[in-house]
């Protein structure tokens, strides 16, 4: 996904990164035409990823259905691990979401990130650590799929 922000940016961007619970998911669950909405942004991404501690054990089962790689977290430190999985990707070439505390390295680290308010709120970290905020995941999905969107937002 190649995007060219006027006065901010240019930018290549290979990897989607979302956080699970309060991001795509509610209680453990996904929320309704998120899976099918990552499904039809596959071809914008070499790889899709959702980061979870899996709280609720039920990740794999929720998306087993769709092509998106699950990254489960293995350390204590969440935001520690979160931030350095950017890393690893390349923070240049990642696009993150979150919503919680836990997301801020991640949000902080990525080339774009978005913060999600959603059914469980957002941390105001989340919020300042990110470029964009929206007010649900369908919200920052759509950024992607326009994404004249996501350079009218972004663009000095």
């Amino acid at each position: 996904m190649l995007i060219d922000i006027p006065n901010y940016k240019n930018l290549d961007i290979k990897y989607l990164v979302c956080d699970y619970n309060g991001t795509i998911a509610k209680d453990g669950k996904l929320l309704d035409g998120v899976g099918e909405y990552l499904n039809s942004l596959s071809s914008y991404f070499e790889e899709i990823f959702v980061i979870t501690a899996d709280t609720f054990g039920s990740v794999k089962k929720e998306l087993s259905s769709f092509d998106i790689k699950i990254k489960l977290l293995s350390i204590s430190n969440h935001t520690q691990e979160k931030g350095d999985f950017i890393e690893f990707l390349g923070s240049s070439h990642t696009l993150a979401i979150g919503n919680g505390n836990n997301d801020v390295l991640m949000l902080q680290k990525a080339a774009i990130s978005i913060a999600i308010i959603g059914d469980e709120g957002c941390s105001s970290q989340a919020i300042l650590n990110s470029k964009i905020t929206t007010n649900n995941i369908l919200d920052a999905l759509s950024l992607i799929k326009n994404p004249k969107r996501l350079i009218a937002t972004l663009r000095a």
